[in-house]
């Protein structure tokens, strides 16, 4: 791949990162209720799902998941239907603290939710199918530029969602804990309303 191509490729993940997603929504809604740790947890399960996607576009198993037909947009629909389940259940929250004043975590960690949200939207996977065969140059060595290709969006998404993460978790802080209640509703909404996204969105 030659410097051009890649710097092309650069400036294309730059601004595919900067919309913001199901993850996104994610990672902003536990930010501002847990804090900052709690969004980065996400971010990390968010990586390890896009590693998972990456691996799979790079031995060439996408086109195979593409040809599921409906059984891939019943990967979709559990996964807008968890982002939904989530919402609600933050909506439904009646703002109980733990003894140390903190908002109660959501069983099976912060890693484990960033990382289901991420490997269940197969939108993911088919855009990387598609998108990657756009700036492999055909003389170069077809793994070595899918693991750049794919280290480099990584970084990139791991940049924007930390960025997120930390912004989110800095307006948090200014919540006082009578807040928490009306935050969780907040969070809530928002989750329902990125799974609803996922639902409705067709993989094309």
């Amino acid at each position: 791949m030659s410097l051009e191509l890649y710097a092309t490729y650069v400036v294309a993940c730059i601004v595919i990162v900067l919309v913001p997603g199901p993850t996104v929504t994610l990672i902003i809604a536990n930010s501002m209720r847990h804090g900052s740790k709690a969004g980065l947890a996400n971010v990390a399960g968010t990586q390890a799902g896009l590693a998972i996607m990456i691996a799979i576009v790079g031995i060439g198993l996408n086109t195979l998941i593409a040809g599921m037909g409906h059984w891939f947009e019943w990967v979709r629909l559990i996964g807008a239907a968890y982002l939904i389940w989530m919402g609600v259940q933050m909506f439904r929250s009646k703002g109980k603290l733990n003894p140390d004043g903190s908002a109660r975590k959501p069983r099976g960690g912060f890693f484990l939710q960033g990382f289901l949200v991420a490997i269940s939207n197969p939108k993911t996977l088919v855009f990387f199918g598609a998108f990657f065969p756009q700036f492999i140059a055909p003389q170069g060595n077809y793994t070595l530029q899918i693991v750049v290709m794919g280290l480099t969006a990584m970084v990139f998404a791991a940049m924007s969602d930390s960025t997120y993460a930390l912004a989110a978790g800095r307006a948090g802080r200014l919540l006082s804990a009578s807040r928490v209640k009306l935050m969780s509703r907040i969070s809530g909404s928002f989750l329902v309303g990125g799974g609803l996204w996922l639902a409705f969105s067709k993989a094309k």
